[in-house]
């Protein structure tokens, strides 16, 4: 499969303080972020136009700039070079553009976002905000990363892959609810009762409610309503064509340290995670193919209907063909 283009996490704002440098490897390509003395956050190609030093390796912040140690030339976020300290005059192309390649960032969520497309195409969509994961009023989030052989497009199909629930995960198939296709945005939303056994041995019946939304490649968020309220940003980010990092970053409104809700909130996060949630799907995605036509039945779920989807985010179409088309 192709790395898709569009908004992808490169890192959490928290990690990443003021005059911080850290060699990166996303998108197949070697990167560097930063984040210069007025509290920007820059991402560039990890190589200097000068003379090919890494900026990653001994470049240091200076000012808004990141400072090459090869020969001290200094680079802005968005790509200019700012300062040559032994040149008497700029080279005349250094003052018309960019040298240094530049990936537009934002910050949201907790998140640095950056925008990839091979064609260095401007962002086409925004990133959508959620602000509880930076909310005081909300717990500081809880954090898991896999990195393994797979892809954006492979991770996120498996929401709409209704009937891998019970054999891989051993539990009832989730329906796919209410959904709407807008654009580059895919938005569902389930509800009902489930019976939950609690810590005390009681069994109860509570209504539950599970929203999601994709918003590109790179950004899905989860909002469960149950016992507990629980929000997950599910971040998937390529680092080669066949090599993904996955980080779920979970939020939830302040509950009280060692009170029922604590736990069952621990409990949400560690079935999500485990072999009930997202471990379970590693080793296959980690081992299996991508069948470009594959032999569906009635009870696979709407997969063609989400590769149609997809397909939007490949700049040439996914292997010059299409992803949604079944085997007769």
């Amino acid at each position: 499969m192709p790395i898709p283009f569009g908004w992808f996490c490169v890192g959490y704002s928290s990690d990443l303080a003021v005059g911080d440098v850290k060699p990166l490897r996303y998108f197949g390509r070697d990167l560097v972020l930063f984040r210069n003395e007025q509290g920007e956050a820059g991402l560039l190609d990890a190589y200097c136009p000068h003379l090919g030093a890494h900026l990653g390796y001994g470049g240091r912040v200076e000012g808004d700039s990141i400072r090459c140690p090869f020969h001290a030339w200094q680079f802005r976020p968005d790509g200019f070079c700012s300062k040559i300290p032994y040149a008497k005059a700029f080279p005349p192309r250094a003052k018309r553009e960019p040298l240094a390649q530049s990936y537009p960032v934002t910050e949201n969520s907790g998140v640095i976002w950056a925008w990839y497309h091979p064609d260095d195409v401007a962002p086409e969509f925004d990133v959508l905000d959620y602000p509880e994961f930076v909310d005081p009023e909300w717990a500081a989030p809880t954090k898991r990363e896999w990195r393994f052989a797979s892809n954006p497009q492979e991770i996120a199909e498996n929401g709409v892959d209704v009937a891998h629930f019970a054999y891989v995960h051993s539990m009832d198939a989730v329906p796919e609810g209410e959904t709407k296709y807008e654009g580059v945005r895919r938005h569902s939303f389930v509800h009902g009762h489930r019976t939950i056994p609690l810590p005390s041995g009681e069994v109860k019946e509570v209504p539950y409610s599970v929203e999601t939304v994709q918003n590109g490649a790179g950004q899905k968020f989860t909002r469960l309503k149950g016992l507990v309220e629980l929000s997950l940003l599910v971040l998937a980010t390529p680092v080669e064509a066949d090599d993904v990092e996955l980080r779920f970053c979970f939020t939830h409104p302040k509950v009280e340290p060692g009170s029922m809700e604590e736990k069952v909130v621990q409990e949400a996060i560690a079935n999500t995670c485990g072999q009930k949630g997202v471990e379970g799907d590693i080793p296959i995605w980690e081992h299996k193919i991508h069948r470009a036509q594959p032999y569906l039945c009635d009870g696979d779920g709407p997969i063609l209907r989400f590769r149609r989807y997809f397909e939007q985010f490949y700049a040439e179409g996914p292997e010059g063909g299409r992803l949604s088309v079944a085997a007769e």
